[in-house]
C-alpha cells in the first residue's frame, strides 16, 4: 500500500509517515525543503521525495504523484510565526484538500481513496451538532476573526463533510481532532470519540503528536478501523488525560 502524506516535514508529518513504514508501507512526500528530512527516509526504499510546494504543482503533476496511492494523508498547518499566521497561502490545508481531491477525481480510481485530514477539537462537526458553551462559542468567534489558520481548519473539514460527503465514489475521508498536541517519545494508551467530552477552549486535554501519527496510520492500514470512522471527524486524547 502507498500514501502519500502532505506537511511530513512537520512534527507531526514526521511521526505518521515513520508509523507508516513502521507497518511496511510506501510512502510518498511531498516537501519544500527536503534536507530537513530524517536521514534514515532519504535511503529508504519504501520512502519517494518529492521536493516541491505542493500548491504550485501543476494539476497533471499532481495527478501523476497520487496515482499509485491508496491513501492520502495530510498534517499540514501553519506555523506559528507572524508571517506563517498572516502570510499566504492563508488557506494552505483547505486548498490543498481541493486539489488533492481533484486529483484523485482526474485520475477516476477503481476503488475510493481514503483522504485523512489531520483537525483539530476546537473546530466541530456540523453534522452532529456538537453542543459547545457560550463562553466557548464567543472564543471561537475571536479567532475567526483573528486567527486565519483556524478558519482554514474549519473549511478543510468543511470541504470534506459537505462537498465530498458520504457517498462519494471516488472519495473516502475521516478528519482527526487532537486535542493540545505534546510531544512524546513513544506510543501509549489513547482513546477516541466521536466527539469533545471536554472543551477544547476551557479543559483541553493533551494528545501526543506520535498517538495521532499511530492512529492515523491505523486508519490508513486497518480496513475495519477505516469502516468505523470514515466520514467522521474522530477525537483523539491520550487516555492519561483526567476528564
Amino acid at each position: 500500500m502507498t500514501t502519500l502524506v502532505a506537511g511530513a516535514s512537520g512534527a507531526t508529518g514526521r511521526q505518521l509517515v515513520q508509523q507508516l513504514l513502521n507497518r511496511g508501507q510506501k510512502v510518498k512526500v511531498i516537501v519544500r525543503s527536503p534536507e530537513k528530512l530524517p536521514e534514515s527516509w532519504k535511503s529508504n526504499e519504501n520512502v519517494l521525495i518529492i521536493s516541491a510546494s505542493l500548491l504550485e504543482l501543476s494539476d497533471s503533476q499532481m495527478s501523476e504523484h497520487i496515482k499509485d496511492c491508496e491513501a492520502i494523508a495530510s498534517c499540514l498547518g501553519h506555523n506559528m510565526t507572524w508571517k506563517g499566521i498572516y502570510g499566504q497561502p492563508r488557506k494552505l490545508v483547505t486548498d490543498a484538500a481541493k486539489r488533492l481531491c481533484n486529483a484523485i477525481r482526474v485520475n477516476s480510481p477503481e476503488e475510493p481513496i481514503k483522504y485523512v485530514l489531520m483537525n483539530t477539537t476546537g473546530n466541530q462537526n456540523r453534522d452532529l451538532s456538537e453542543p459547545i458553551s457560550f463562553g466557548q462559542k464567543c472564543v471561537i468567534g475571536l479567532l475567526r476573526l483573528l486567527l486565519p489558520p483556524h478558519v482554514d481548519n474549519e473549511q478543510a473539514a468543511d470541504y470534506l463533510r459537505s462537498k465530498i460527503g458520504q457517498n462519494n465514489q471516488l472519495i473516502e475521508w475521516a478528519a482527526v481532532r487532537p486535542d493540545d498536541l505534546t510531544n512524546e517519545e513513544e506510543v501509549t494508551d489513547y482513546e477516541i470519540h466521536p466527539s469533545p467530552i471536554r472543551s477544547a477552549i476551557f479543559d483541553a486535554g493533551k494528545t501526543s503528536r506520535i498517538n495521532v501519527g499511530h492512529f492515523m496510520a491505523n486508519l490508513i492500514s486497518d480496513d475495519d478501523l477505516w469502516d468505523k470512522w470514515k466520514g467522521q471527524m474522530p477525537v483523539i486524547y491520550n487516555k492519561s488525560s483526567p476528564k
